[in-house]
């Protein structure tokens, strides 16, 4: 799951660069009637809309992970007679990811706002005074969104190695009942 969402997320993150370099490159489009400037200003507003659901797949994928393995260790630690630090230790590393997802999700939307409220395509009056807010905005929360997912890795990577743990755990009571065991994969008996 760690080479996974990693993977995701630097293309979330390089996704959200290009958008932003593409805005950038654009300029201010208030009193813009070149043709090829405003297509070039719809690709920028559907590539921030992918950068914004890509962002919040990520997170998501981090979210459900925390989810489904902090209930998989809870039952089978239950299951098994297992120490219930497992359990413990799986519920206080997902109560670490689960806020730092929430501020990547809060953050892009927070970029999608501004990009909203500086978008002279909205006919609304007032909307040249929303360009830098978006810029800067755009700039420090995209840092924030990247951060956070530098952030969650390390939760992943523990995570992993806790279900893990678990399953070694499983593994040495089943052969001490001498029940069935799965082979290891890659390991010779």
């Amino acid at each position: 799951m760690e080479q996974v969402f990693g993977r995701v997320a630097v293309f979330a993150v390089a996704l959200m660069a290009a958008t932003a370099c593409l805005g950038l490159w654009i300029g201010d489009l208030h009193g813009q009637t070149d043709p090829a400037v405003l297509r070039w200003a719809t690709v920028h507003r559907l590539s921030g809309v992918l950068a914004a659901l890509l962002v919040v797949l990520v997170n998501s994928m981090a979210v459900t992970y925390f989810i489904g393995t902090g209930r998989w260790c809870r039952e089978v630690a239950e299951t098994y007679g297992l120490d219930e630090g497992f359990d413990r230790r799986s519920r206080r590393l997902k109560r670490r990811a689960f806020p730092l997802a929430m501020v990547g999700m809060l953050a892009v939307v927070g970029i999608v706002a501004l990009g909203g409220a500086a978008d002279p395509a909205s006919g609304r009056p007032g909307t040249a005074a929303w360009v830098t807010p978006h810029l800067v905005g755009a700039l420090g929360l995209m840092g924030a969104i990247a951060w956070c997912f530098m952030a969650q890795i390390p939760g992943i990577r523990r995570q992993h190695e806790l279900v893990g743990e678990v399953l070694a755990a499983v593994r040495e009571i089943r052969v001490a009942r001498g029940l069935d065991v799965e082979p290891v994969p890659g390991a010779t008996d």
